[in-house]
């Protein structure tokens, strides 16, 4: 699906450099230009960091138990 449209950024591209370590969307937006033009995807960008983020603490915990 495309996330943002005026640069063609695809959710899978997001997800592939979140998964190799862009923490932040400014990192997303050096690394694809997403959110660089009119800004209408910002939101939906930043949540995949979320959701990689919340993933992350949850395998973290069941790790520990």
């Amino acid at each position: 699906m495309y996330v943002c449209l005026c640069n063609a950024i695809t959710d899978r591209q997001i997800k592939e450099i979140v998964a190799a370590g862009a923490s932040s969307l400014t990192d997303l937006q050096a690394q694809l230009g997403v959110a660089t033009c009119c800004g209408c995807c910002a939101d939906l960008a930043s949540s995949f960091l979320s959701c990689h983020q919340d993933r992350q603490i949850n395998c973290t915990k069941a790790d520990n138990t």
